[in-house]
């Protein structure tokens, strides 16, 4: 990745995650999953190295930075093969909505071990009949009026990493006692609760996390698991999701440059006539303008990352909307390109690329779709009527 309007430190903290990632590789995570297990010794080495709290504050051992820096380590980790997906949901998602909007006994809680990698937390949104539309969301919590308890009720689908977590940041509901019409809330719900309820779901994606489906049956939680000012639920949410699409877009450009960095290879050293395959504009081209499309999506989700770090939540929400949507689409096509390149063998469990073909739609679709970043941009920037 281009080094232009990058500081020497981000220079710096690329080419060092760079190389832990090469330490581990694509066959290091291959290996995992075929497992069934977990990364746990990159993510310890991740840990030890400061890169998984790089965006928490140093008070509580962060390294003080934001998610620029986070944004950096997970792109790297995924150029090399090995990215960390528990990334986007544990310190980006939840470091950041507790580090922005936690009571100071919730941050001295969470903060040091999400920094630290020693815990993790989940991030419970996505509902069977929600979907894209977050207002839809039903899961609610009501106070308990004899103890001042929250009781939370409601189901998730698709919930990465929830076996591994220390506990799940959930969106839930709460009723304005003014208006009488549900706010979003964030709670945070140990993973022992009674009546929380996990199930994993099968999936045809192989990645060494799972996804699960949660069912909360009155899960009864103290007040202080409420996390910020109840009646500023859209602020903190959207304060959790800006980070996470700018996150997705780190992931997906790191899957890119993987992929086309497999095929560029090949195509140097693949000769079939009298000349590697890569002389032939056929196959140059459409790998050029794939490091195109990633070099351009890179610069957007920089953007994104510079202005959600300066406090422009605003204009952080349409450059990170944009740069997931630019990134996810360069991954998907830079992947079917390189496994084009490698005609059969890119198929092969020698070169790594096929089992991306799955993995890279997941940035297409999650955590928004980019039909709804287009109505974003559409709606917020362009100012056109909605269609819903």
């Amino acid at each position: 990745m281009s080094t232009v309007l990058e500081s020497e430190e981000h220079t710096a903290l690329r080419t060092a995650v760079a190389a832990l990632g090469r330490r581990y590789g694509r066959d290091y995570l291959t290996r995992v999953i075929s497992e069934g297990a977990h990364p746990d010794e990159l993510w310890a080495d991740a840990a030890k190295l400061g890169y998984l709290g790089v965006n928490l504050p140093e008070e509580y051992g962060g390294g003080g930075g934001g998610i620029a820096e986070l944004s950096i380590v997970l792109e790297e980790l995924g150029a090399a093969g090995s990215p960390l997906l528990m990334m986007v949901v544990s310190p980006a998602i939840c470091g950041t909505v507790i580090a922005r909007f936690g009571t100071d006994a919730q941050k001295r809680a969470w903060l040091p071990g999400l920094a630290d990698g020693s815990r993790t937390m989940a991030f419970g949104i996505t509902e069977p009949d929600a979907g894209s539309n977050s207002h839809r969301i039903t899961t609610t919590a009501r106070k308990d009026p004899g103890t001042g308890d929250w009781l939370l009720t409601g189901r998730k689908v698709f919930i990465s990493g929830v076996d591994i977590a220390d506990a799940t940041l959930i969106v839930g509901r709460t009723e304005d006692a003014r208006t009488g019409s549900l706010k979003p809330c964030l709670f945070i719900v140990d993973r022992d609760a009674p009546g929380f309820q996990r199930r994993p779901i099968a999936m045809e994606l192989k990645a060494a996390e799972k996804q699960f489906e949660l069912v909360l049956d009155d899960v009864r939680l103290p007040a202080d698991a409420l996390v910020g000012d109840e009646d500023a639920g859209l602020l903190q949410l959207f304060a959790g999701l800006n980070p996470e699409r700018i996150m997705t877009a780190a992931f997906a450009l790191g899957m890119g440059r993987f992929a086309l960095a497999r095929a560029v290879e090949y195509a140097k050293d693949r000769t079939v006539w009298k000349a590697p395959i890569g002389a032939h504009q056929a196959i140059a081209h459409p790998l050029a303008q794939c490091h195109v499309d990633l070099e351009l999506a890179g610069l957007m989700t920089r953007k994104a990352a510079h202005l959600y770090d300066a406090g422009n939540d605003v204009a952080a929400g349409e450059a990170a909307n944009m740069a997931k949507l630019a990134a996810a689409d360069a991954c998907v096509k830079a992947v079917d390109q390189a496994v084009h390149t490698l005609g059969g063998n890119g198929l092969t469990a020698e070169f790594g690329l096929a089992s991306l073909i799955v993995a890279s739609r997941v940035a297409r679709i999650a955590p928004v779709s980019r039909e709804m970043i287009l109505n974003y941009v559409s709606h917020q920037t362009l100012g056109l009527p909605k269609s819903y």
